[in-house]
């Protein structure tokens, strides 16, 4: 009775039991999404014991995607209590990756197996579009979902699809529904060399040696020597990121960019499913130079064989004594071609959505979780590897048309076989045709792509330029990571264009204006029969002027370089 008195006094109802000034009706539970006990019960379950912090929600999220094939209202909110953050910082992040399916209270949930079709140029030459259609049509909907998805880097095996976790080459409607009917959906993990097999061959002894007395800038000296780049696109000296790293204040950290999302590109995954502990010893090497106390190592979602064969791989090293155990942190993208920019993947590390940090501070200042980071790219990683056990000759004395090293080309598209070519540095793209077995028969070369779509196109006229850093800029390309994506007298120019615009509009993190809406309006622009180049060129240069990072910066180049080689067709 007390207190029915003092919840009057207070303006409370003692019947509704939750305060509410003026009229209608009082609640019996507070603001917001509920906590069910169910929902809270399962989250738990999956979780066990792993750590509850926050750098880890998006590891989270992907246990319970993997477990229910979405993610409900109820099991966020459950999450968001496990990690003490709040709905919205758990909606947010679930919401920005293309992997995470979100089912609010009363929708229905995806169905349980899901095809992911690739339509980025090589696989749209190839079939993509009637091949979804065809999906469409012959299957049944409400137990197999079809969906369009951006580049799996499997462009050498065009059209490409994933069916589950598991991936069908080459891919028609026979082959999926005979997959399907083999239950052929789960992570499917290729022959490589394995931890054994390489320290037979003297593996990991380089790395030994420099951790019980090596002088980390004579290693440097040698980077820089062979000529070794970052090859994730940017093409900065390796060597040099270790002096701005060590440059800095303790504790340091190291991340490794293996987030290959540019279409046309395959070229890390080609390495890491055969000889993966190349890689890994240069990480460890680079890691050492620079006092790194722990490396992340962020893996895109759409390579699960190489999540998979990495994670037995690290548990090698820890077993081997290698590394402690957790030094390597290995994370699982989400499906955002951003993260492949450094920042935004640091960003994503940390739990959040993948959006570009403003620049300065650079991440060798201030990275993960605010310390100094060094970034690498995984093929930077392979060469530093192979020039501290075999020397920067492998590297520098290779010449070719002036230029020296060599290139691992991702080659697909109107050839006869595509696939990965390390040929030298100096190659023209005539000469990674001919490495490719020519042209497809009954295709003659019409046009390229000399590095993903951020690189645009370039005419079969160009095609005596060569494929290296520093030389293609002056035609306003570049390379990039040499993802070379070749175009035929039977493919339009304007067709593909407007196929990467698309990729850019849909890849776009939103953060700045300039990429977000320039996306979105040059490709209604594009879609029409005839261009309006004017505004086109106006547009152009406000989102190189103006964008936050190189998604809106490089976009416009597709549109500069078909309007200029390609004009009869816009």
């Amino acid at each position: 009775m007390a207190l029915d008195n003092q919840n009057k006094a207070n303006g409370k109802s003692p019947e509704k039991g939750v305060w509410k000034s003026g009229k209608g009706k009082g609640r019996t539970h507070t603001k917001g999404r509920q906590l069910h006990d169910q929902a809270w019960d399962e989250v738990r379950a999956l979780l066990g014991d792993k750590p509850r912090r926050a750098d880890l929600l998006i590891e989270h999220l992907h246990l319970i995607q993997d477990e229910y094939g979405h993610l409900s209202a109820a099991h966020l909110r459950a999450l968001a209590e496990e990690l003490r953050l709040s709905m919205a910082e758990v909606y947010e992040v679930a919401t920005f990756y293309a992997h995470f399916d979100v089912v609010k209270e009363g929708e229905t949930p995806p169905p349980a197996l899901t095809i992911r079709i690739c339509d980025s140029l090589s696989c749209e030459l190839a079939g993509a579009q009637q091949l979804k259609t065809a999906l469409e049509d012959g299957l049944d909907q409400t137990e197999v979902r079809v969906v369009r998805a951006p580049c799996m880097g499997r462009c050498d095996t065009a059209p490409a699809l994933e069916l589950g976790h598991a991936f069908v080459d080459h891919a028609t409607l026979d082959k999926v529904k005979a997959a399907i009917a083999a239950d052929a959906t789960h992570v499917q993990v290729p022959d490589y060399e394995g931890y054994a097999a390489y320290a037979a061959q003297g593996g990991y002894d380089t790395l030994r040696k420099l951790r019980t007395g090596g002088d980390w800038e004579q290693v440097q000296g040698s980077l820089l020597q062979a000529g070794v780049r970052g090859l994730g696109g940017a093409g900065f000296p390796s060597g040099k990121k270790w002096g701005f790293v060590r440059g800095n204040a303790g504790p340091r950290y190291m991340a490794v960019n293996g987030d290959e999302g540019e279409p046309g590109t395959f070229k890390d995954r080609w390495y890491l499913e055969r000889v993966p502990h190349l890689f890994l010893e240069g990480m460890l090497i680079a890691a050492w130079a620079v006092e790194a106390e722990k490396v992340f190592l962020y893996m895109r979602d759409e390579y699960p064989q190489v999540l998979a064969l990495l994670r037995t791989e690290i548990a090698a090293l820890e077993d081997a004594g290698l590394v402690a155990p957790g030094y390597i942190d290995l994370r699982r993208g989400a499906g955002a071609y951003i993260c492949g920019e450094e920042s935004a993947m640091i960003e994503s590390i940390e739990g959040k959505r993948g959006m570009p940090r403003h620049r300065p501070p650079y991440v060798a200042q201030v990275g993960v979780f605010g310390r100094p980071t060094l970034v690498h790219n995984v093929e930077t990683l392979h060469w530093i590897a192979r020039v501290c056990r075999e020397g920067p000759e492998i590297l520098n004395t290779v010449e070719k048309n002036g230029r020296k090293g060599q290139r691992s080309f991702s080659v697909s598209g109107r050839v006869a076989k595509p696939g990965m070519y390390l040929l030298p540095a100096g190659s023209t793209v005539t000469d990674i045709i001919a490495a490719a077995g020519g042209m497809a028969e009954g295709h003659l070369f019409k046009a390229y792509q000399p590095g993903g779509p951020s690189s645009g196109l370039l005419p079969a006229s160009m095609g005596d330029v060569v494929m290296d850093f520093d030389v293609l800029q002056e035609h306003g390309s570049f390379i990039g990571s040499a993802a070379v994506v070749i175009l035929s007298d039977q493919d339009s120019a304007k067709a593909a264009a407007l196929n990467m615009l698309r990729f850019f509009e849909s890849e776009s993190c939103g953060q700045c204006t300039p990429c977000r809406v320039g996306c979105e309006k040059a490709v209604k622009l594009m879609d029409q029969p005839t261009w309006d180049q004017p505004l086109l060129e106006e547009l152009s240069q406000a989102m190189i002027d103006t964008s936050i990072c190189g998604l809106g910066q490089a976009a416009p180049n597709a549109i500069r370089l078909t309007m200029k080689h390609f004009a009869d067709e816009v």
